[in-house]
């Protein structure tokens, strides 16, 4: 959960970086880029490389060739288009030539020069958000073998871990988050980059959700629907809002930051109040979190064109969610434990009545 608040908080950064550099990024304002791209425009290639799509207009058309030559499904998939791979190699080219010359790296459109690798766009962030839903589908699954396997059951197969059901949708809104934030680091397109915004509002609120719900300890089904319901009807309004209206990164980035803070507080708050005997790895997960945030502050370019800041906040929430999901199956236990208690002091009631 506190994971998610940072996770958000990173993302909302690096959104309002990109939002104000889109259009004047200090790369693609250099004459001598512009040549480069209006020249590969015109001839389909920088230097000694060429490229069969620039034979293709921007629809898929083949330029010089009847119309039903159309361009391959396989560059049609990746949208790598002549546009972009000119856009690419230019960039390429124009950052060795700065290298040679001492200067630092620039941004292009926005982003860092990053170096593919077989069509991926940014392959380290990638990399880390696979290993980040592979951390958490570990958690999920060790949570799961301890709810039904190891600590006891009711006698209709239920847990008396009475958060078990919350848990594991949130698990799965994790492994679409994470899914879909691996798809957009592979392409940045426009449906990429809406998947994964909206895939990262709905696990933020539905975080939010449950912190709500963990930190008061609300076991009532009625209360639980009269808490979650305006909150979810409001995350859904945003999301369709972002979808079908307007992407709109200063709103998204207001929504965010209001429904992140709001959940580290309880959060915070609950584990200085709480008695709970893990309630230090709340902390622990709020602390590392705060200082890798200073990796999306510092944004460093890429070293050697793979890993940059983004990419190496992506790597410190791999340990992160170790964590939390360790915390998630001591909560489990530590719930179960009191119910048993609770139950066998009832149990001797009854008898000495």
């Amino acid at each position: 959960m506190l994971k998610h608040y940072w996770v958000a908080f990173f993302v909302v950064v690096s959104w309002v970086v990109n939002f104000r550099v889109l259009d004047a990024s200090a790369g693609d304002a250099d004459p001598l880029y512009r040549a480069c791209v209006k020249q590969c425009g015109e001839t389909g290639c920088v230097a000694q490389r060429c490229f069969p799509q620039c034979n293709f207009s921007s629809d898929g058309v083949s330029v010089d060739s009847p119309w039903y030559m159309q361009e391959p499904l396989y560059m049609q998939w990746k949208q790598w288009d002549c546009q972009s791979d000119c856009r690419y190699y230019c960039m390429l080219d124009r950052e060795n030539e700065r290298e040679a010359t001492g200067h630092d790296p620039v941004k292009y459109h926005g982003k860092w020069p990053f170096k593919r690798v077989y069509g991926i766009q940014e392959p380290a962030s990638v990399a880390f958000s696979v290993l980040n839903l592979a951390m958490h589908f570990h958690g999920w699954i060790s949570f799961f073998i301890l709810l039904y396997y190891k600590l006891p059951l009711r006698r209709d197969k239920k847990t008396y871990y009475y958060f078990a059901s919350l848990w594991h949708i949130y698990a799965l809104l994790s492994f679409n988050s994470w899914f879909w934030s691996a798809v957009f680091h592979s392409r940045d397109v426009d449906l990429t980059e809406k998947l994964d915004y909206s895939s990262a509002v709905a696990i933020l609120g539905y975080s939010l959700i449950l912190s709500i719900l963990r930190s008061f300890d609300v076991k009532d089904d009625a209360v639980r629907v009269m808490v979650a319901a305006p909150l979810l009807a409001f995350v859904t309004t945003h999301i369709l809002y972002l979808n079908f209206y307007k992407l709109d990164y200063g709103w998204n980035m207001q929504v965010c930051v209001v429904m992140a803070v709001v959940q580290l507080l309880l959060w915070a708050i609950w584990a200085g109040v709480t008695r709970h005997p893990s309630r230090w790895k709340l902390w622990l997960v709020v602390v590392a979190g705060g200082l890798a945030m200073l990796l999306e502050i510092y944004d460093f370019p890429p070293y050697q064109g793979f890993v940059d800041a983004h990419a190496a906040w992506h790597a410190t929430t791999i340990p992160l969610t170790y964590v939390w999901w360790s915390f998630i199956r001591d909560d489990a236990e530590f719930l179960t434990s009191n119910q048993m208690k609770r139950l066998k002091t009832s149990n001797l009631a009854k008898k000495a009545k």
